[in-house]
C-alpha cells in the first residue's frame, strides 16, 4: 500500500447522493480476488452504453477527469452492500480520497484498509466543492486538513490507528507483521 501523507489533485465531482457500491462496481465485476483491473469497471453503468462504448455525458469518460484523484460525491456515499471490491475500483481507477458529508461505514472501514482515504467534512464546505468542479484541492493527511484555493483550510478527522496505516503505507497485516520482534519476545516472557 503506498503511504499517504499529502494528496494534491483536482477533484472530480459525482452530483449524486445515496451511490451504493453496486454503483461504484457492478456485481457482474466481482469474480476476481486480484485489486488489478478493476478501475476500467468503476461506475459502468454509468460510463458505458450496452455496446460498451464511452456516454461521452459521463463525468468520468470527460478530459477534464483525467488524472483527478479526489473523488467528491453526494451524501451517504459507498451506501449498500459491503463489497471490497469498491474502494479496489476506485484506487485502481486512479482516485485516492473520496470526500462526502456521509460515508457509509462498512464503505469507510473498507476504504481506510486499502488505502482510500475517505473524508467526511462540514455540509458548508462540501456545497462549495459540489459547486467547484476541478477545483485544486490538497489534502493533508499528517495534519488532517483540507487546503482550499482560496487558502482556507477545513479540519477533518480519522481514527488514529487507520490514520497511522494510511500515512505508513502498511495494511492491518503489515502493521501486524511489522510487531513480529515485539510478539516473539512477549511470548519467549510469558511461556
Amino acid at each position: 500500500m503506498e503511504p499517504i501523507r499529502k494528496i494534491s489533485s483536482r477533484t472530480v465531482v459525482l452530483p449524486y447522493s445515496d451511490i451504493d457500491t453496486d454503483q461504484i462496481i457492478p456485481a457482474r465485476f466481482l469474480t476476481t480476488t486480484s485489486k488489478t483491473g478493476l478501475g476500467q469497471h468503476a461506475f459502468s453503468n454509468w460510463r458505458y452504453n450496452a455496446d460498451g462504448s464511452a456516454k461521452s455525458d459521463f463525468i468520468l469518460n470527460q478530459p477534464a477527469a483525467q488524472g483527478c484523484k479526489i473523488l467528491v460525491a453526494g451524501n451517504n456515499f459507498g451506501c449498500g452492500s459491503s463489497r471490497e471490491h469498491a474502494p479496489w475500483a476506485l484506487l485502481d481507477y486512479g482516485f485516492r480520497a473520496v470526500i462526502s458529508t456521509e460515508i457509509a461505514d462498512i464503505f469507510r472501514s473498507n476504504s481506510l484498509k486499502n488505502g482510500l482515504l475517505p473524508l467526511v467534512i462540514d455540509k458548508d464546505t462540501h456545497a462549495w466543492l459540489m459547486n467547484n468542479p476541478g477545483i485544486e484541492l490538497k489534502i493533508d493527511l499528517e495534519n488532517n486538513s483540507l487546503l482550499l484555493p482560496d487558502g482556507k483550510t477545513v479540519t477533518f478527522s480519522i481514527e488514529g490507528f487507520a490514520r497511522y496505516c494510511l500515512l505508513n503505507g502498511v495494511d492491518e497485516l503489515g502493521y501486524i507483521l511489522k510487531q513480529l520482534d515485539a510478539i516473539k519476545q512477549f511470548e519467549q516472557a510469558h511461556a
